[in-house]
């Protein structure tokens, strides 16, 4: 059973304890006649609803966790799969195809095998799917009953009720900061292990990045892990070209928007160009691979450059920077915005013109807002991947030259995922040791933006 069905149980559940609740309060208050209730009945439903719901909730996702595995135990403690291998390939394979049978997500097996295995698997689903919904009354009725009977006229409802969405809103803002720790922890922990086979100097220092995946795991090539030109790529792609295409339109776009245009034009520009941050990359990706990087070659081959490659930095940097104009034009726009019309006043009354109240005023004024805009384009630029693995080709080279083909650090952790790689050699690990230096470099620059913001704030709030 779908844990939504789960859900929206233990929501009907919750709703019809919140309408108990709520009329046994009322009923406390016509009891008492002038005697103030310690909660108004409102909180004395609540009250009763979350004691309902979270409970059954806590329940449903275990449960959604436990399920698959206790059906497929039970399945396999069935005689229809006393024939079947003890583990490997083959069994799992037979019991996925008969589960997709059962739960009708396909209308017959294509291997014989698993046929015997359909009936069991129906067994299985529909006893623990009624094991489901009566954990889910039963816990819902338990923790209805427990709060209803503590209903009483001098009840502080109001307090417990707030307590315990004060918790629910701590936990949720733990949620990101749990997630960031179990990214660190698991991106440390591997890339120690690959640092214990290759020398971090070697990693962060070579210069010929060219793993093999099929050779000796317990003898690796050090002069194979240099990533310099991984880093070199993702550096001259996402924060040489994209920022040299993306900060003069975002901050020219921000001005035009701010300054020059009419209210109805700005209605109608800002929406559009902020559409862009919405197209998928995998589109600017297509547009990269199949219009921008062969005119690109084109023009190159005209103009007497027979080098140029149809996968070019050049290619993938410039529809990158295109991708991500809205973010320094949204902050460049929302930082020129805040600066106080004072201060365009005062420097149009001295005689200034608008061009030079805008360079002069609002730019330095608004400057801090702009470069926290320009640091997170940067940090989402140089995490880019699917421009990369369409355009700017495999290749990990060292050069300047923005017509030959480059490759960036998330390229290389796509190839290196993957494959059918052992997650025991080198070559697999290094994708973690690149995430990891990756990881370092975009939470940085994401710490200068926010510092920066939280100083423009500060000064003009």
């Amino acid at each position: 059973m779908s844990p939504a069905i789960l859900l929206l149980l233990a929501i009907g559940l919750g709703v019809a304890g919140w309408i108990a609740a709520r009329s046994r309060a009322w009923a406390f208050k016509r009891e008492a006649g002038k005697t103030r209730l310690a909660a108004l009945p409102v909180y004395h439903g609540w009250y009763v609803a979350l004691w309902i719901v979270i409970p059954v909730i806590f329940f449903i996702t275990l449960w959604a966790v436990a399920s698959p595995a206790l059906i497929s135990q039970s399945v396999i403690a069935s005689p229809a799969a006393a024939d079947l291998a003890s583990a490997g390939f083959q069994r799992d394979s037979l019991m996925r195809e008969a589960e997709a049978v059962a739960n009708g997500s396909k209308i017959g097996v294509f291997n014989k095998d698993a046929e015997v295995l359909v009936e069991p698997f129906r067994q299985a689903i529909s006893k623990y799917n009624i094991i489901g919904i009566v954990g889910t009354l039963v816990i819902g009725f338990l923790g209805g009953a427990y709060s209803f009977l503590k209903l009483k006229p001098d009840f502080t409802a109001r307090t417990r009720v707030e307590k315990t969405v004060m918790a629910l809103l701590l936990l949720a803002s733990l949620v990101a900061i749990l997630t960031t720790l179990g990214i660190v922890v698991s991106l440390v922990f591997e890339t120690i292990r690959f640092f214990g086979m290759v020398n971090p100097l070697d990693f962060l220092f070579g210069t010929h990045w060219g793993p093999d995946p099929m050779s000796n795991p317990a003898n690796p090539d050090p002069t194979r892990y240099g990533a310099v030109p991984l880093f070199w790529g993702t550096i001259y792609i996402g924060a040489v070209i994209a920022m040299i295409v993306a900060i003069p339109l975002g901050l020219m776009s921000a001005i035009y928007l701010t300054q020059y245009a009419n209210p109805t034009v700005r209605s109608w520009l800002k929406p559009a160009l902020e559409i862009l941050a919405g197209v998928p990359t995998v589109v600017y990706g297509y547009f990269a691979a199949l219009t921008v990087a062969p005119f690109i070659r084109d023009v190159a081959v005209s103009i007497g450059i027979t080098s140029a490659s149809s996968e070019s930095a050049l290619a993938a940097g410039l529809v990158m920077g295109v991708m991500i104009i809205p973010f320094v034009s949204s902050m460049a726009d929302d930082s020129i915005a805040a600066v106080p019309q004072a201060m365009r006043d005062g420097s149009l009354a001295m005689g200034a013109t608008t061009s030079e109240t805008i360079k002069r005023v609002l730019v330095p004024a608004a400057l801090p807002g702009i470069v926290a805009g320009i640091m997170l384009a940067i940090s989402r630029a140089i995490g880019e991947t699917m421009i990369v693995v369409m355009a700017a080709g495999a290749a990990a080279n060292l050069s300047a030259n923005p017509l030959e083909a480059m490759t960036t650090v998330t390229f290389q952790i796509v190839q290196m995922l993957t494959g059918e790689g052992s997650f025991d050699h080198p070559a697999t690990l290094s994708a973690f040791a690149l995430g990891f230096v990756l990881f370092l470099v975009t939470l940085g620059l994401n710490f200068i933006a926010l510092r920066v913001v939280k100083r423009f704030r500060e000064a003009y709030e």
